[in-house]
């Protein structure tokens, strides 16, 4: 027998969950003035109100994948890579990993504007996919829920690794894609025109919150 994947192009709280991937203080209210601007330009957080209030009236879960790694650093793994994370060459540079998301600090809490409501559920992960040992597929099994809704950043880290889980687990997948976004250069545009269209849907906000009711 095929796997049950819903084919059923609506997105009602019985059949589809929304992850809200790293939609915290340290990514969504940046420090760096270049990538703020990146963000109101993209009226992301706007687009991210929208979609979330829209899950939040028509009592869909949201659940929060979040970076919460450890205060001193013991689940950080440092790797060997050609390049850092925005494909400059180490060089004689510290290649030590140093994430901002740490556990109990105010920059790794969820951002005001697409604060949690009763009966969501946190989902703390320490490695780029949502998935990776953690509760979240337990979670959407035991709900009854066959398709995941994403939405966040970084496009080219968090958000395509979920997906590609999300597909090998054999949910169905909508990428809301402008709640998602990566200020690497093209890398946005790339996943969103030439990938994840053979993996699911890609959706405004707006819609997908109409198919939510």
């Amino acid at each position: 027998m095929p796997a049950d994947i819903d084919l059923d192009p609506a997105l009602t709280p019985d059949r589809a969950g929304l992850v809200m991937f790293d939609s915290l203080n340290t990514y969504l209210h940046p420090e760096d003035p270049v990538k703020e601007q990146h963000l109101r330009d993209w009226k992301i957080r706007e687009n991210m109100q929208t979609l979330v209030g829209g899950a939040h009236a028509a009592g869909m879960t949201v659940f929060y994948a979040s970076g919460d790694h450890a205060a001193d650093g013991a689940d950080i793994a440092t790797r060997l890579t050609d390049t850092d994370m925005e494909l400059r060459p180490w060089g004689d540079r510290d290649r030590t990993f140093n994430p901002s998301a740490r556990h109990g600090t105010e920059a790794a809490a969820v951002a005001p504007e697409v604060a949690p409501a009763p009966g969501d559920v946190m989902v703390p992960k320490h490695r780029w996919s949502a998935f990776f040992q953690t509760h979240l597929e337990l979670q959407f099994r035991t709900r009854g829920l066959k398709t995941v809704i994403i939405a966040g950043g970084s496009t080219d880290v968090g958000i395509v690794s979920t997906a590609f889980a999300a597909r090998d687990l054999d949910f169905g997948i909508v990428i809301v894609g402008d709640c998602c976004y990566s200020h690497r250069d093209g890398n946005n545009d790339f996943l969103m025109k030439r990938i994840f269209p053979r993996m699911g849907r890609i959706m405004a906000a707006r819609d997908v919150v109409a198919l939510m009711k």
